[in-house]
């Protein structure tokens, strides 16, 4: 098969303290990449990135706050000149019916899905050109293309995400930069916020939930293909989870 070596390629990820984000920082850096892994959880990404030895670099940042994310490019610019992957994995999510939501959760989950989505992106565009085979990947969801009840404003923004990528691509391509969109399933993480852990955890077993590596493999088989070739798309989903 033939791959990209990714060996020494540069990669930024976002919402990298646990989940999905802490697993592609450590398939990257097997791969011989040097990543940076960003989130708010200082005292996690710290200890990951001593973990995982020179290869990774661990940088706060809330990726809702335009200063703290023009920090975080600067800083990948200053130590490496440039950027071959975006990973924005940054996400969250509330659980409710809407009519009884709760509008502050609304404004979070817009400004951290779809807003840091935004902020990432525009600050890692200069880094990415005239760089071969630079990617632009983002964590959308399967519920970016199905309605959940009860995830209303979430699949809101996901459905955003989706819909930002595929206008994206067609604005970069010529420049060779590629944006994909990766869509997750049910899948074991922190993720889901006002859901008793024990509901969470019976859905996921009973419909043998995928892990976070599973999805981390989506992006590392994305990033790895040839400059240029365009995986523009990847829903993931357990083999049970047969609705919607």
């Amino acid at each position: 098969m033939k791959m990209q070596n990714l060996t020494d390629k540069i990669a930024v990820i976002t919402g990298a303290s646990s989940g999905i984000g802490e697993a592609a920082a450590r398939l990257l850096v097997e791969e011989g990449m040097n990543v940076v892994i960003a989130a708010r959880r200082k005292s996690r990404i710290d200890a990951l990135a001593e973990e995982l030895g020179p290869k990774a670099i661990a940088i706060q940042t809330d990726v809702r706050n335009p200063e703290q994310v023009s920090n975080l490019f600067a800083q990948v610019k200053a130590r490496f000149g440039g950027l071959d992957l975006l990973f924005n994995n940054a996400g969250l999510g509330f659980f409710g019916k809407f009519a009884d939501s709760d509008p502050e959760d609304w404004r979070m989950m817009i400004d951290v899905n779809l807003l840091g989505v935004l902020n990432c992106t525009q600050a890692a565009i200069p880094l990415m050109q005239g760089r071969t085979g630079a990617m632009i990947s983002s964590v959308s969801s399967v519920g970016g293309r199905y309605g959940y009840e009860g995830w209303s404003v979430y699949c809101a923004t996901k459905f955003a995400v989706i819909g930002f990528h595929d206008a994206l691509r067609k604005e970069l391509g010529a420049d060779g930069i590629r944006v994909s969109v990766i869509e997750p399933g049910a899948t074991w993480t922190e993720w889901g916020f006002k859901v008793p852990d024990e509901v969470k955890r019976e859905r996921r077993e009973r419909i043998d939930a995928l892990t976070s590596v599973d999805v981390a493999q989506a992006l590392v088989y994305s990033f790895a293909q040839p400059p240029n070739v365009l995986v523009e798309e990847i829903m993931v989903r357990p083999v049970k989870q047969t609705q919607p």
